[in-house]
């Protein structure tokens, strides 16, 4: 087994693997840019090491310092969290030949996935359903002239992308070349690749991942399927699993078709092979994360594993801790991404400070958070600063737990979205299961901040302010020294 580990990464994926390491009686080392100093992450570390930029998120992707902290710090082995560095094959490689044990799968698979083009080409020789699509391969025209041929609707998306930039959606034939030189445009500045492809773009889909660990060897483990259909600008921000009225029969053939693709890679420790679901039931192939994800609480939830231990333990070379037919559902969970921005304003991002932070208790519920009170919160990084996880007996317990759990959950000091989530997973058709990727924009008009007159939101922050212990000591205490004399005045 490991004996320790540096966590390349900050907020609440690093304090997510952290306790794990820690529980499995691991040294950890965290890493941190200045403008973190003081962030919760390195409460829960034996070491903290700081990386140097002028630009905070630059610290965190500059392998070279995160590759010389672990090995000054003595740490055996470097966990990435996701995002930053996670999917960075060159990382991985650089982690390996440092004599460190990277944790997660192989470089050639990183790389092999993280490029879409080949990576569908890869699924295609796997027998995994692909939509229609069209790759640029010779000139502009011609690709222009394949993708018309697909017919439309069309999604352009870029080959080394991810995370809704470099993606576009054709519906009138006439915009097609405009857009793609835009998708190529993004590609280019967010991926120094500007490779595009375009494939044929599925009306009001699903979105479904299913949850896979290999050895390495060719053997693989799925941990069944995930939905994560609600989304805003291609972003999740609600995820549930197992997914919401998903037929046996049709979970069973995507669930296979993940492990027969992980499978043929021979691939390593934790992934996620992401489907797009037809109305009609036809599944295609979408992408392959070489990393945990955000979303992976719900299946911890459900299957009652810590899929960072599994990690943990591929990597240190145990195998594959469970069989397929070892791995069953329990109940359901459902988990809300609590991000500092702003529903109203299209989901731009709010920055402020964290004044006030209370964190809902009860059965079922987890918070997986990464920052603290009176913290700054700024544009230098992603959005969401939590997750908020429940699990109920059925679904609908899960959803009225969430809905419960949502409403005691206080951040004060900066724009968030839970209340906003609240409607989400309140809403008829949530709770019906009539779940699409176009969700949000479909049911915006009742998703929509609720109108307050001035007494109504006069009331509203009386209410959360009394909720304050700090200002009720302000309001209602009694100051020394007159609180020791009693009601005596001279």
């Amino acid at each position: 087994m490991l004996d320790s580990i540096l966590v390349a990464n900050r907020g609440e994926i690093a304090c997510r693997v952290l306790r794990t390491a820690r529980a499995m009686g691991l040294r950890t080392v965290a890493v941190y840019h200045h403008a973190d100093r003081g962030a919760p992450h390195l409460d829960l570390a034996d070491s903290a090491v700081e990386l140097h930029a002028e630009v905070p998120t630059a610290a965190y992707l500059d392998a070279t310092q995160i590759i010389a902290a672990a090995e000054r710090s003595g740490a055996a082995s470097v966990h990435p969290g996701y995002g930053f560095l996670a999917e960075n094959g060159d990382f991985a490689a650089a982690v390996e030949a440092a004599g460190l044990v990277f944790v997660g799968p192989q470089p050639e698979v990183i790389r092999l996935m993280g490029d879409k083009v080949h990576a569908r080409a890869f699924a295609a020789e796997a027998g995994v359903p692909l939509a229609p699509s069209a790759l640029m391969e010779d000139s502009f025209e011609a690709f222009v002239e394949a993708a018309a041929g697909i017919g439309l609707p069309l999604l352009i998306k870029a080959a080394a992308g991810g995370g809704g930039k470099g993606m576009s959606i054709v519906h009138d034939a006439a915009d097609l070349e405009a857009r793609a030189r835009t998708a190529m445009s993004e590609a280019e500045r967010y991926f120094a690749d500007g490779r595009v492809y375009a494939e044929r773009y599925v009306e009001q889909p699903r979105h479904i991942e299913v949850q896979v660990l290999g050895d390495g060897r060719g053997n693989v483990v799925h941990l069944f399927e995930r939905e994560c259909s609600v989304q805003r600008r291609f972003q999740k921000i609600v995820e549930e699993a197992p997914a919401a009225t998903l037929p046996a029969e049709l979970r069973a053939r995507i669930c296979e078709a993940a492990v027969k693709l992980a499978a043929r890679a021979n691939y390593r420790n934790a992934g996620t092979v992401e489907f797009i679901l037809a109305p009609d039931g036809e599944f295609y192939f979408l992408e392959m994360n070489t990393r945990l994800q955000v979303e992976h609480p719900v299946t911890e939830m459900i299957c009652g594993v810590d899929l960072v231990e599994a990690q943990l333990r591929l990597a240190s070379g145990e195998g594959l801790p469970w069989t397929q037919d070892a791995i069953s559902v329990t109940g359901h969970a459902i988990e809300c991404r609590v991000c500092c921005e702003d529903p109203a304003r299209d989901f731009l991002p709010a920055t402020g400070r964290a004044r006030v932070l209370r964190e809902p208790h009860g059965p079922g519920l987890r918070f997986d958070g990464g920052i603290r009170e009176g913290q700054p919160i700024t544009a230098a990084f992603d959005s969401m600063i939590g997750k908020l996880v429940c699990r109920g007996d059925d679904r609908t317990q899960a959803i009225d737990r969430a809905v419960t759990a949502l409403g005691e959950l206080t951040l004060l000091g900066v724009d968030h979205n839970i209340d906003y989530l609240a409607r989400v997973i309140d809403h008829p058709a949530f709770r019906a299961g009539a779940l699409h990727t176009g969700f949000v924009t479909e049911h915006a008009d009742t998703l929509g901040v609720p109108v307050l007159d001035a007494d109504a939101r006069a009331a509203v922050v009386i209410a959360a302010a009394l909720g304050v212990d700090d200002f009720r000591r302000l309001a209602y205490d009694i100051p020394e020294p007159y609180a020791s004399i009693g009601g005596w005045r001279n």
